[in-house]
């Protein structure tokens, strides 16, 4: 009996630290400017557990730090496709999508190819 709770009592605390506070991971995000980047970090932070997003208007990156036990990247990804942005596996509904501001209409080429010329200057 005495072996059986030691096992127990190693298994549960192996569980219990095999979830990091402070992990870091680095998505893919849509989007073509400052508002798409206000929404998008927006949209991440609201997500309990989310502590930092940071998203890149250039390079399309979010950094993220955030709690496991509290949330997982599936979660941060639905959250901001509900605010119209597409990550690689979770794509923004065309609803959302349709509530974008007009200039953050990143699907669309020559909003592309628009805010492509701004950031070169």
């Amino acid at each position: 009996m005495k072996k059986i709770l030691i096992l127990l009592f190693v298994f549960t605390s192996t569980l219990a630290f095999s979830q990091n506070k402070n992990a870091k991971a680095t998505i893919e995000v849509d989007g073509v400017c400052g508002m798409c980047k206000e929404r998008i970090e927006k949209a991440s932070i609201k997500t309990k557990g989310v502590k930092s997003a940071v998203w890149n208007v250039k390079t399309h990156k979010l950094k993220l730090i955030y709690n496991e036990a509290k949330t997982d990247l599936a979660t941060i990804k639905k959250n901001i496709a509900a605010v119209g942005h597409d990550s690689k596996d979770v794509k923004a509904s065309k609803e959302a999508y349709a509530t974008v501001h007009g200039c953050c209409k990143y699907r669309d080429e020559d909003v592309r190819k628009a805010h492509k010329n701004d950031n070169d200057k």
